[in-house]
């Protein structure tokens, strides 16, 4: 599938629509606590989606039923908001993906419930990184195995797995389309990337193995070995001199990203 340059007003209407999910996400970020249920979560954030105008991605996408995917300690990805009462130390991927005026934005973080373990902590903060790293890749003129291989020589030199069985996804008019960015690689390999594509950058990151099954709702992917899991994700476009993170947040995220607000204030 060829995959497309996306033209300056096409590109514009991607921001709108991403800045509407990470907004949605930083507010995510503020109710997270011990208590309250991953179907909290889905009614918040398809209420916030609709309150500013958005509608929720993943509401009926090929089924799925719910409007935003929360994804809960070895669930590596696609978990269906329900009953689930969130505990003190658990780590839960929130992915909220907006359309809006026909673009779609995604995006994805980690959070953490009360008070977590150093190793929940850790696989987080290896993901987070291996995020950074992979953005950093991204410019004109390079490989999509740069991206794979920055993710996964930092995520295995900290004693993780880099998941193979999901992968990040062009996006622009369409949820998901060419190219599909493989979070491992080798450097100098794959598609060459040129100013105006636009695709998300999305890593799993386990603490055990990277295999993965998914449970026989057909949706919820876990670790094979039960490991816990983490994953960020960003939706970019590519530019002549680098990239921009169109789902770029406001402000730190509450219960994930508290140390980067230190930072900002010099604490």
């Amino acid at each position: 599938m060829t995959v497309s340059i996306k033209t300056v007003r096409e590109v514009a209407g991607i921001r709108a629509a991403s800045q509407m999910a990470a907004e949605t996400l930083i507010l995510v970020g503020d109710m997270l606590r011990p208590g309250i249920t991953t179907e909290d979560i889905n009614t918040f954030v398809h209420e916030d989606t609709l309150k500013r105008g958005g509608i929720p991605a993943p509401l009926n996408y090929h089924g799925f039923p719910k409007s935003v995917c929360t994804s809960v300690n070895e669930v590596v990805c696609h978990g269906i908001p329900g009953p689930r009462v969130l505990q003190n130390g658990d780590i839960i991927n929130v992915d909220v993906t907006t359309i809006f005026e026909g673009f779609f934005g995604d995006t994805s973080a980690t959070f953490f419930v009360g008070e977590v373990s150093d190793e929940a902590r850790h696989v987080t903060e290896v993901c987070r990184k291996s995020l950074d790293l992979a953005i950093q890749e991204v410019r004109e003129g390079a490989k999509l195995g740069d991206i794979g291989a920055a993710i996964q020589g930092y995520a295995q030199g900290q004693n993780c797995s880099v998941v193979r069985a999901f992968v990040g996804h062009g996006i622009g008019r369409t949820f998901h389309e060419a190219p599909q960015v493989s979070h491992v690689g080798k450097r100098g390999t794959g598609l060459r990337l040129k100013a105006g594509m636009v695709f998300t950058i999305e890593p799993m990151i386990n603490l055990g193995g990277y295999e993965v099954e998914v449970l026989a709702d057909k949706w919820t992917a876990v670790t094979l070995d039960g490991s816990l899991s983490a994953q960020f994700e960003h939706t970019i476009v590519v530019t002549k001199t680098g990239c921009e993170v169109l789902t770029k947040r406001s402000r730190p995220l509450k219960n994930s990203e508290e140390h980067l607000a230190a930072a900002l204030i010099g604490g």
